[in-house]
């Protein structure tokens, strides 16, 4: 009777560790499926956006849901001036047309300075900052930089580098509540983006790095003189035309 009721009792967990091993399974399976999904769809909205003008980003969206009225406007690369591309590429990422996707160099020259530097500096790539500024969030946590790299990579296989930046001076952000170049050369300058000269181009790349911290309106003695280095930059790197092979 006791061999039994041993019997019995020791053949019962394993009754009901199988129903809960299936579910598992079960529960793998579906989220493996959806993160298949997920990541297959966003594979297909870069790819679209390839072509397609972009209605908003995620950091537009971000303003809107916390009340705030964003002004944003895209506006076609043929329509802007081409004085503010290069500014852009010297004042953020001069190796632009090397890389695909992230300068390792900046990388390691960030890690040196960034052991003696009270305020660590990034080293972000225009294509990462395309990523972060049109899929993700503000908050810098290893899941946003591992989504971000893995976007990344795909946004430089479906892109031409030509559109890559054509996008950026259209998401990014300028000032407050104020994104791309079209509705920044409107609200500071007066004129669209078509009309922007070598110095207002500087000064538009001068806020890049924290435009919720650097204003134009009026522009400080460090954002002047932040757009003074920017047009040197410029003149050494052969001004527009050292984006002359976007268009080959």
């Amino acid at each position: 009777m006791a061999a039994n009721v041993l019997s019995q009792s020791g053949r019962s967990p394993r009754r009901r560790d199988k129903p809960r091993r299936g579910i598992a399974r079960r529960l793998f399976k579906v989220t493996g499926y959806g993160l298949l999904g997920f990541l297959a769809a966003l594979f297909l909205l870069v790819l679209v956006f390839r072509w397609v003008p972009l209605p908003t980003s995620a950091f537009i969206l971000g303003h809107k849901w916390k009340g705030g009225k964003p002004e944003y406007t895209w506006v076609a690369w043929q329509y802007i001036s081409e004085a503010m591309p290069i500014a852009v590429v010297a004042a953020e990422d001069q190796r632009f047309l090397d890389h695909r996707g992230f300068d390792f160099e900046a990388i390691k020259e960030a890690i040196k300075e960034n052991r003696w530097r009270d305020k660590p500096r990034g080293a972000s790539t225009l294509s990462q900052q395309v990523a972060k500024n049109l899929f993700l969030w503000h908050t810098s946590t290893w899941l946003r930089k591992g989504l971000e790299t893995g976007l990344t990579v795909v946004i430089e296989i479906c892109w031409p580098k030509k559109r890559i930046l054509e996008v950026y001076l259209n998401v990014a952000q300028f000032g407050p509540r104020t994104f791309g170049v079209h509705a920044a050369s409107r609200r500071y300058f007066g004129i669209p983006a078509s009309r922007l000269d070598d110095r207002q181009a500087a000064l538009l790349a001068a806020v890049l790095p924290s435009p919720g911290n650097y204003s134009l309106a009026p522009p400080s003695e460090f954002v002047r003189r932040r757009a003074d280095q920017i047009q040197q930059q410029v003149r050494l790197m052969g001004g527009p035309a050292f984006l002359a092979p976007l268009n080959e």
